[in-house]
């Protein structure tokens, strides 16, 4: 399940509470898969399963459990469903979606984000039935991980980012002194997010004006289909032009191109100083493709100091290595802060080495992302 988040980085001090988890499909053999699946990984406790939307509410409320595998199409009531209730019952009980790769599933899984989702992880397709458990394993551990990073305390929990819990006050960005990040005009503005992704770029894109003087390019953990599903939702909402990366692309201001899942994407400067993009087959970085810092050493190599990168929310390290290099050639960097991201880890790592120039809450990195292209240079 290379396409869709980094790996899990152990975290220092040692995590003993276990994540209670409820399996829901309505498909028996599926439901004894993932439960079994689960059951096997130690930091996990099944209590239970349920066949329908409506059985998963009354377990729901008897087991409280840190978190749900959810399917989407149920008799008596669906996965959508049962993340309306949680919403508005105000629960903090994290739904993983499960997700068909097809067109229709990549829509069904976004709409599931927008409700509340946590995550989702795509059912393993392949004729290999232990190939598929395996995968099944993988990208249920992550988010595993994630949750139990949760309830260790590492961050407030938080159902989502439309305020089904309740917001943290709002705090204005810490900006850091470096003065060599602002002595460079910036040409292209890099964006790199994982868990929470969809959401987060909902929220953030829109607020920018369509008369950006930059192009904007985007990797999204996501698998292939999902990203063409998300480039045409953000489309609609934003004022930008947005649309899933082609190869050859020639990307001007007001573009924002997004990574297809599956796909590594560089960006190349044409002899007229716009920027290009190469999809590529390379393999994948810290188990992803497309990967943050593939696409942010492409930058170093062809805009340099002129890449403002943007980490937002996401589980592992993706982007720290190509922010590590664009800090040493004095490009600008933007971490979204601790209260506002699903979770913290992707911008954590920038903080904690200081190669973060400013860090915002996501409700500020448009006006960030603004100031830094409108800057005036002398």
């Amino acid at each position: 399940m290379s396409t869709l988040a980094a790996p899990t980085t152990p975290p220092a001090d040692p995590i003993t509470e276990k994540v209670r988890v409820l399996v829901v499909d309505d498909s028996l053999i599926y439901r004894k898969v993932v439960r079994d699946v689960l059951a096997a990984l130690p930091q996990v406790e099944v209590v239970g399963s349920a066949a329908n939307g409506r059985l998963a509410i009354d377990k729901i409320e008897q087991f409280s459990p840190d978190m749900i595998t959810l399917d989407f199409e149920m008799p008596e009531l669906d996965g959508l469903g049962v993340l309306k209730w949680l919403r508005q019952s105000k629960r903090a009980t994290k739904a993983v979606m499960l997700s068909a790769l097809t067109i229709e599933g990549g829509e069904a899984t976004l709409q599931a984000l927008q409700e509340g989702a946590f995550d989702f992880v795509v059912k393993p397709s392949g004729n290999n039935a232990q190939q598929n458990q395996l995968e099944l394993e993988a990208a249920l551990l992550h988010r595993v991980d994630a949750v139990q990073l949760l309830l260790a305390g590492k961050r407030p929990r938080r159902n989502d980012l439309r305020g089904t819990a309740p917001a943290p006050v709002a705090k204005p960005p810490v900006m850091m002194n470096r003065p060599e990040a602002s002595k460079h005009r910036v040409g292209i503005v890099a964006i790199g997010v994982s868990t929470g992704g969809p959401d987060a770029l909902r929220t953030m894109l829109p607020q920018l004006s369509a008369n950006l003087s930059v192009p904007i390019a985007i990797v999204q953990h996501m698998p292939p289909v999902f990203t063409k599903s998300l480039a045409d939702s953000l489309s609609k909402i934003c004022k930008l032009r947005v649309s899933e990366a082609v190869d050859g692309q020639v990307i001007k201001p007001g573009d924002v191109v997004i990574a297809p899942g599956g796909k590594q994407m560089k960006i190349y400067k044409t002899a007229a100083g716009y920027a290009q993009v190469k999809l590529t087959d390379d393999p994948p970085i810290q188990s992803c493709r497309p990967s943050v810092d593939y696409m942010l050493n492409s930058l170093a190599e062809s805009f340099g100091n002129q890449t403002l990168s943007v980490i937002m929310t996401g589980m592992g390290y993706d982007g720290v290595d190509g922010c590590r290099r664009l800090h040493e050639l004095g490009g600008p960097i933007i971490a979204q802060n601790e209260a506002s991201c699903v979770v913290y880890g992707m911008p954590r790592k920038l903080v904690e080495e200081g190669l973060a120039d400013v860090v915002a809450p996501l409700s500020s990195l448009s006006s960030e992302i603004t100031r830094f292209t409108e800057r005036v240079l002398r």
